[in-house]
């Protein structure tokens, strides 16, 4: 930033005066501009400061609340009291519970937490929860997904949380709340819970970071992202806090070498920002026994084609193969840390979906990179959706993992639009036409799907191409789950 001249620095802010004092909190976002601020106190950095007052925000304690006289204009009117951008929570399914299971057996109590955003963080968080809550349940259903117990050694975790988790993660994501609620995120360092950068989140999240006491919001401490993210800067303090750390991100694609890519496409297309993924894997390398963790989902459906995330290789790498650590699928836990490049294909293998296993082993073996006569184990040759769906749907119809652990914005008629619009993408052009032809067929919908009808612009619709999405839309709502 200072090197491309930036002279303006304005954010949304809350406010607070008490006792006379007016202050401000960076709130959602003191990652950058505190580390901007102290560089033009140093008289390193020049710039005009301009806080923008939205009562929506929560005044978070801590070194985000700084005096007005930081900024050099404040804007504060009823137009800047806008509704916040709010993300709702999307449904978690069993694939993606199935991923969050795999991580969670492998949480160290007392320990220390990162967590990415998302489903798949939720689906952490949820798992998290019933290991410390329901343990018994817990351990059945990481037998139910991984029989054979092929958890690496060392990592085994599967007790409730007696000590606890302490919290250090660029984006505070919602998942930690509920942490803090469930008695997971309790281990404090220096009175605090969580030490983040940023958070973005639901309505439901900002209303509670609102609503809450001040002795427990002054335990979730917003700041620099130069103090999560990175060791250097109180480092013997950091080292002490931040043990037995498990960094879990999300990633798109991984090869069968180990590499990661998290940001971009090979044709140069950016799909995210890096954010703070590289600083976590790099600082699970520098801390004496923290752990780098990938949450991947084996599979991807991209035009109507399902394709596997796992690859030979890929033409772009956001987290390069020298820094491989931990991958988790839904089918297992990859521990490359250390291994030669015929133990971590090996590895790799074992996690992807079957049926792309034979193309993945066949490339390796053309590329010399393991032995010609290599066979998969038996045990890693179900590989498949309809596994983990045996292994997890009783535990879905017990509640257990439900699609909303955590409460929901949707309406009910959204929850239920979910996965019939996220099937109907999926679906290939013959059950297509299967399903518009008994959609024209069926008998008067049901209310719940006119309502759900209503909801997508369909009450009435007009036109061929709106009658037969209509069509669709009503035999998907209709179809057994």
């Amino acid at each position: 930033m200072l090197d491309r001249g930036v002279n303006v620095v304005a954010q949304l802010v809350a406010k607070r005066v008490r006792g006379g004092e007016t202050r401000f909190s960076l709130s959602c976002n003191p990652d950058l501009t505190l580390d901007l601020l102290g560089c033009r106190a140093r008289g390193e950095c020049d710039f005009i400061s301009i806080g923008q007052v939205n009562s929506e925000l929560p005044f978070m304690p801590g070194d985000g609340d700084i005096a007005a006289g930081e900024f050099d204009l404040i804007l504060e009117s009823p137009q800047t009291n806008f509704p916040l951008f709010a993300p709702p929570r999307e449904p978690i399914d069993l694939s993606e519970y199935a991923i969050g299971l795999n991580v969670a057996r492998i949480i160290a109590d007392g320990g220390t937490l990162q967590l990415g955003i998302g489903r798949l963080g939720d689906a952490v968080t949820q798992a998290l929860i019933l290991r410390h809550r329901h343990s018994t349940e817990f351990r059945e259903l990481v037998v139910r997904l991984d029989p054979d117990d092929r958890t690496p050694a060392g990592l085994r975790e599967t007790a409730p949380f007696a000590t606890g988790l302490y919290g250090v993660s660029e984006m505070f994501v919602e998942g930690f709340l509920d942490l803090m609620r469930a008695g997971v995120l309790k281990r404090e360092v220096d009175g605090a819970l969580l030490h983040a950068g940023f958070f973005l989140g639901s309505r439901g999240f900002y209303r509670a970071l609102r609503e809450m006491p001040e002795s427990d919001l002054a335990k979730l401490r917003m700041g620099a992202v130069s103090f999560v993210n990175e060791l250097y800067g109180e480092e013997a303090q950091k080292r002490r806090a931040r043990v037995k750390a498990r960094f879990v991100n999300n990633a798109m694609m991984a090869t069968l070498l180990g590499a990661v890519v998290s940001d971009a496409l090979e044709n140069g297309q950016v799909v995210s920002g890096v954010g703070g993924q590289y600083n976590f894997v790099a600082q699970s390398f520098a801390l004496a026994d923290a752990r780098s963790i990938i949450a991947l989902r084996a599979t991807r459906a991209a035009k109507r084609r399902m394709t596997s995330t796992i690859l030979w290789n890929y033409g772009h790498t956001t987290i390069s193969r020298h820094l491989r650590d931990i991958v988790v699928t839904e089918y297992g836990i990859a521990d490359l840390r250390g291994k030669t490049d015929r133990d971590v294909i090996a590895a790799m293998l074992a996690i992807a979906d079957s049926r792309f296993q034979d193309e993945l082993l066949r490339r390796a073996k053309d590329a010399g990179k393991i032995e010609r006569d290599f066979e998969l184990p038996a045990a890693c040759r179900h590989n498949t959706p309809e596994r983990i769906a045996r292994a997890l749907e009783h535990a879905r119809e017990a509640g257990l993992l439900p699609p909303f652990p955590f409460g929901s914005d949707f309406t009910a008629s959204e929850e239920r639009l979910i996965p019939a619009l996220k099937l109907l993408r999926a679906a290939p052009p013959l059950r297509l036409a299967r399903l518009s032809a008994r959609g024209f067929l069926s008998s008067a919908p049901s209310r719940e799907v006119r309502e759900c009808l209503a909801r997508m612009g369909f009450a009435h619709p007009s036109g061929l191409l709106e009658h037969v999405e209509a069509a669709l839309l009503h035999a998907t709502l209709d179809a057994p789950s």
